[in-house]
């Protein structure tokens, strides 16, 4: 599919890691010289799709939304995923459209902290309801070698986030809820 509409089709590896709080990491992050993007208040909502994940994202104080369909492991180590994301112009006439053909498998509300660092997004979330996450993405390519580095970059931020092995998580907040 091409066109204005299409946002992005990639390859990304990514972890999300339960946390207590996100002060801490919020000022490590600044002492790694991270690049602070901005704050942004989320609401996906997901479907029930027989494969990947599907959630329509709207972003409270913007016009336009995004459908983005997903295929992920769950596990809780870095893994990679392949994502497609369609800018939706008229969220809520689509809204009422694929929810006559879709269920609503859950709604996720969070406000979402965006950090940049070597090319790692690292975002700070507090989710309604389920409490305090970081999460890492990277686009990388269908390379293995490629997907080994930017793993590497995320282990590391990892450890410089002093994230404990137990604090990883394996499911999508879709999952959690």
């Amino acid at each position: 599919m091409s066109g204005e509409n299409v946002k992005a089709q990639h390859m990304m590896v990514e972890l999300k890691a339960r946390v207590n709080e996100l002060t801490s990491a919020r000022s490590r992050l600044n002492q790694l010289k991270a690049e602070a993007i901005g704050i942004l208040h989320q609401i996906d909502t997901y479907y029930i799709v027989p494969k990947g994940r599907l959630k329509l994202r709207k972003i409270v104080g913007e016009a336009d939304a995004e459908l983005i369909y997903y295929e992920r492991e769950d596990i809780p180590v870095p893994k990679s995923s392949s994502v497609f994301i369609l800018r939706i112009p008229q969220p809520h006439a689509f809204k009422r459209i694929i929810t006559k053909i879709l269920k609503v498998k859950v709604i996720v509300d969070k406000v979402r902290e965006i950090f940049r660092f070597e090319g790692v997004q690292i975002h700070l979330d507090k989710v309604k309801s389920l409490g305090y996450f970081i999460e890492f993405e990277r686009i990388t390519s269908a390379n293995s070698e490629q997907q080994k580095d930017d793993i590497s970059k995320i282990e590391r931020l990892i450890s410089e986030l002093n994230i404990a092995p137990g604090d990883l998580v394996e499911l999508s907040y879709s999952d959690l809820v």
